[in-house]
This record gives structure tokens, C-alpha cells and sequence, in this order.
């Protein structure tokens, strides 16, 4: 097959997979904490072992470098924590378009990064996204599970925003395997104090999950995603992300049963239509700055 076609089916089943990491929220029996830390727990260990095997040295270059995993780490502890919790309090379909909103997100707080200045198709995408978080909340009220998992989501799509923009600034010199292999070594060491005392003493079904999670829906599409990008423009790779909301919802719709109502429905496609158009609009602007 050719080499092109064969990163395109990659790449998709690599989404497929990353839009089932949040089905585990619902069917492991743990805190939002226990979870994450398990599956950066699992994860690092095949990250280092896939960078050990294909010869990749797992070294920084400079000490400023390791700093940087630090604070990236930390970012993504919290990130993966919120994510989880997200799921837990809204339901997986719901948890996963609130999360999606850190495309329009990125957009926003990008000028504090860069020399870069919002135009009003930004303020559109940002309205729209409001729109459709707005469908997501059935009250305002925090004691309503639903809001205060679409308001935990939105809050983990800040923190990944936050953390793809400092990648992207101090970390992007290195490949994806070691750049994420690293950051899960820091999420497991700042979540270890925090995990349960009970938890190995967890079921073996659990932590077989756990195992899966880290390793089949973690590394896994990680590493398959280095391997695209040999192929594939990094623009391909944004546009086919923007589908991981919707193989989400589907996956908890046939899988958990999940029944999103119609306000649910219409709020994830103006979340995910406002993330496709910026997702096209940062490339149109990327290309014309070259």
C-alpha cells in the first residue's frame, strides 16, 4: 500500500483511539486521580521502551529542557485530571465536546504567546463555541453534575491549550514519542502522592484496563502519530484531530449507551464546526507568514 494512504488509515484509527481514551472515565471504577495516574504509569513505561527500540536517546539537551518537561508535566497531570472528571460528572459525550473547545481556546490566548492579533472570525468562533457550550449546561447551577462537567471540561481545554502553546514554543525540537514520553514520566511522579492508598489493591480487571488505557490508547496512538508525520503534513494530522470529538460520541453512544439529547447533539457541532474553521484558518495564516 502506498505510503501515504496507509499514514491516512493510520492516522484515523489513531483518533478512533484517542476519542476512546474518554470511555474509561465510565468503565474503570476509579477517581478521576487513580485513573490518570495509572495510565501515565503504563504509558511512560511503553513510551521509553518504544524510544529504547528504535535507538532514540532519552536524553534532554539542555537543563532548561528538563525544566520545561517539568511545567509541561504538571500542566498535563492537571489536564488529564480534569479530563477524567469531566466524563465522570457530564457523561462521555458531553465531557468530550466541552473538552474540544481548546481549539477556539488556543486561538484566544495565542497573542499572549505570540506577536500575533485576534480578528473578528476569532470573536465569531469564540461566540459560536459559547453558543454551543451554553446547549451543553441543562441549569447554571455547580450542583447539577452535567454543568459542573462541562465547566470542569472547559477548564481542562484551557489547561491543554495552555500546554500545546508552550510545546509548541520551548518543546517542538524534539519528536512526539520523546516529548510526551517525558511529560508522562513528570504526570506520574506529581500524581504518586496523590493517588489512593487502596488502589493496589484495585481488582485485576482494573488494573488490566488501566494497563490497556496506558498502553493501547496512550502510547499506542502516540507513537503511531510520530510515525504519520513522516508522511503527512501536520495540517493533515490538526484536521483529522478535529473528528476525535465525534468518533468520542459515537464510541459512548453504541459502547456506554449514552443518550446526548438534541441540545447536546447541536452544541458539539457548533463546538467542533468553530474547531475545523480555526484549525484551517491557523494553516491559510501559517502558509501566507512562510
Amino acid at each position: 500500500m502506498d505510503p501515504v494512504k496507509r499514514s491516512l488509515i493510520t492516522l484515523h484509527f489513531t483518533v478512533i483511539l484517542l476519542g476512546a481514551t474518554g470511555l474509561f472515565a465510565s468503565i474503570i471504577p476509579l477517581s478521576a486521580t487513580d485513573i490518570t495516574f495509572g495510565r501515565s504509569f503504563f504509558a511512560c513505561i511503553c513510551l521509553f521502551l518504544f524510544l529504547r527500540f528504535s535507538k532514540t536517546s532519552m536524553r534532554l539537551k539542555t537543563a532548561r529542557d528538563y525544566g520545561t518537561a517539568m511545567c509541561l508535566g504538571v500542566i498535563m497531570a492537571v489536564h488529564w485530571v480534569t479530563y477524567f472528571a469531566a466524563m465522570q460528572h457530564a457523561g462521555v459525550a458531553v465531557g468530550m465536546i466541552a473538552l474540544f473547545t481548546f481549539p477556539v481556546i488556543t486561538v484566544l490566548i495565542e497573542p499572549l504567546f505570540e506577536k500575533i492579533q485576534l480578528v473578528w472570525q476569532d470573536l465569531f468562533s469564540a461566540l459560536t463555541v459559547l453558543a454551543g457550550v451554553a446547549l451543553l449546561v441543562p441549569e447554571i447551577s455547580l450542583e447539577n453534575d452535567v454543568t459542573l462537567g462541562v465547566m470542569i471540561g472547559v477548564f481542562s481545554a484551557v489547561l491543554y491549550a495552555l500546554r500545546n502553546l508552550l510545546h509548541r514554543q520551548r518543546f517542538s525540537h524534539y519528536s512526539g514519542a520523546k516529548a510526551m514520553a517525558w511529560q508522562i514520566l513528570i504526570v506520574a511522579v506529581c500524581l504518586l502522592p496523590f493517588s489512593s492508598p487502596e488502589l493496589p489493591d484495585a481488582k485485576v480487571e482494573t488494573w488490566l484496563l488501566l494497563l490497556l488505557l496506558g498502553s493501547c490508547f496512550t502510547a499506542l496512538p502516540h507513537a503511531l502519530v510520530a510515525s504519520s508525520l513522516r508522511y503527512l503534513r501536520a495540517k493533515t494530522f490538526s484536521l483529522i484531530a478535529c473528528m476525535q470529538p465525534m468518533y468520542g460520541v459515537l464510541l459512548a453512544i453504541v459502547l456506554l449507551q449514552e443518550s446526548p439529547g438534541w441540545k447536546a447533539l447541536i452544541g458539539g457541532v457548533l463546538v467542533t464546526s468553530a474547531s475545523l474553521y480555526e484549525t484551517l484558518n491557523a494553516h491559510k495564516l501559517h502558509k501566507r507568514s512562510n
